[in-house]
């Protein structure tokens, strides 16, 4: 039976798929190909791009009207700045897809003499107007994984493919299309021999435009999520296809493997006669975390760059570190998926996956060396005492933050990331925290669920805040935000944690509890 594909592209037969073509504007990609224009397709990682790419080159050779050759460049990544070996890679297996889609058009003898009278830094020039010749119709070249490239060697391939773009089409590819996660003017090649930085874009001022592969529509999750429906007979309770779809915000790899987790591992989710509900879905999603899946643990390491943090540090805190803010940096985590910007330039984390592996990557350290114990503040009744939870982080707080801060990457956002790395050691399991955090809202706003042994939930809101002027004003802000995001959510018991930063007062000036009437609600405030 078919299953859902969370490596390598899609191939229909073998997979639930929605039919690659539909993923992007066909006739716009039509239109530039008429034009023999060269453009730029690209997506965050395992988004559909090889699908994609694929699919195209399909279409065209059983068009008619083309040849299409789908390459991949990839293998001249381990080369690095070695252009000679870089390029020899690269051209061996541009012959390899060659001779599968056009047998006999180019040997490797011919590849042999391009290379020796050519030398690396033409020789894929060479190659590609040695193919155009040869065949009898306008050839449309595809090449993927552009952007794994580096250095001299990126530079080498963008001014070769620039250099012969004036001999199209009977010499050269009648259109080129780029394919990688960034766009190709955001393009920073380095070069490890002098450190100088030249963008892509002036390697390549050839490019007519740029296109982005989106993430799936909430009508594709659904329509995805139900080919297994189709197939199996298996059903998706009402309120699953809107809920994944919700977790996920469409992003591919996380609808499918979402999907997998919770049809083809999980025991309950293999018996065909059981629906699948919300709860697989989360229990399918904790796996994935816990399991750190490839897809998973490349955004982690993102998270080690330098100017990755610039960006999420102030999203976690709420607060706008203007004199680290680079425009240069938010492009470069739109195009990794990593995070969303609206027409009003207003900042989100993707997806609430993200949400909850960002903060939980940064604080695993922390959470690691906590001494915790789930029965602690668990009643009898099963029901969890988050009031006892945080007056025990209080304390922990301060015996541990200076320490911990010390040694953190994400120095601005210690607290909160402190924080959340305590409350998961607990409810791990036998809860959920839902995350609200954004640039500019001044706070962090956690959400907890607990469920009952009887199936009933318990709702708790707890929001956090750097002391910013007065305690008085600081309290009485977050009093407002924090009752108006407790309604919202029903909650039935809130909290308002104050975090001051200055280092020259004593704990004793920072610790305090209180408990204070707001909007009809009894919000217990917790200094440190």
């Amino acid at each position: 039976m078919r299953f859902f594909n969370t490596a390598g592209p899609v191939n229909c037969q073998d997979h639930y798929c929605l039919p690659p073509l539909t993923r992007f504007d066909l006739p716009e990609i039509l239109t530039l190909i008429s034009q023999k224009k060269y453009f730029v397709l690209h997506a965050p990682r395992q988004s559909g791009k090889t699908s994609c790419l694929l699919a195209c080159a399909d279409y065209f050779n059983k068009d008619g009207r083309y040849y299409a050759l789908y390459i991949n460049v990839e293998a001249g990544q381990a080369a690095r700045e070695d252009v000679s070996s870089a390029m020899r890679a690269i051209l061996s297996g541009m012959l390899r897809r060659v001779n599968i889609i056009f047998p006999d058009i180019v040997t490797s003898l011919d590849l042999e003499k391009i290379i020796l009278q050519n030398g690396p830094y033409d020789a894929m020039g060479a190659f590609f107007a040695l193919l155009s010749a040869r065949l009898d119709k306008p050839f449309i070249l595809m090449i993927d994984e552009i952007d794994a490239l580096v250095g001299d060697t990126l530079i080498s391939v963008l001014r070769q493919i620039r250099a012969g773009y004036d001999n199209r089409p009977l010499h050269f590819p009648s259109s080129i299309i780029l394919c990688g996660v960034r766009d190709v003017r955001d393009y920073r090649i380095h070069s490890d021999k002098d450190k100088a930085i030249i963008t892509g874009g002036s390697a390549f001022n050839i490019k007519a435009e740029s296109l982005r592969l989106g993430n799936f529509t909430e009508e594709e999750t659904r329509t995805l999520l139900l080919e297994h429906t189709r197939e199996t007979g298996q059903i998706f309770e009402d309120d699953v296809l809107t809920f994944v779809w919700s977790l996920t915000m469409g992003q591919p790899w996380l609808v499918n493997a979402l999907a997998y987790e919770v049809c083809f591992k999980i025991e309950e989710g293999k018996n065909r006669s059981n629906r699948i509900t919300k709860n697989l879905i989360l229990e399918a999603k904790e796996r994935l975390i816990e399991r750190r899946e490839t897809h998973l643990d490349q955004l982690v390491d993102k998270l080690r760059e330098e100017r990755v943090r610039r960006v999420i540090e102030p999203m976690l805190t709420g607060e706008i570190f203007e004199q680290n803010f680079k425009p240069d940096d938010i492009s470069y985590l739109v195009d990794l998926g990593l995070i969303t910007q609206e027409r009003s330039g207003a900042l989100a984390i993707a997806n609430p996956i993200y949400q909850e592996i960002i903060p939980r990557e940064l604080s695993y350290t922390a959470q690691s060396g906590m001494s915790l114990e789930r029965a602690w503040y668990i009643g009898d009744n099963g029901s969890i005492r988050v009031n006892d939870l945080l007056v025990s982080f209080q304390q922990f707080f301060r015996e541990h933050s200076e320490s911990w801060t010390d040694i953190a990457q994400y120095k601005e956002a210690g607290p909160q990331l402190l924080l959340q790395a305590f409350l998961q050691r607990i409810i791990n399991g036998g809860g959920q925290i839902t995350r609200e955090y954004g640039l500019g809202r001044g706070r962090t706003d956690l959400f907890i669920l607990w469920q009952l042994p009887d199936g009933t939930y318990q709702r708790f809101v707890i929001e956090c805040k750097i002391l910013q002027g007065s305690r008085e004003a600081t309290i009485g802000k977050g009093l407002a935000q924090v009752t108006r995001y407790a309604d919202r959510c029903k909650a039935e018991e809130v909290y308002l944690l104050i975090f001051d930063r200055e280092k020259e007062k004593s704990w004793n000036e920072k610790i305090f509890t209180l408990t204070v009437e707001h909007e009809g609600m009894q919000v217990t405030v917790f200094g440190m």
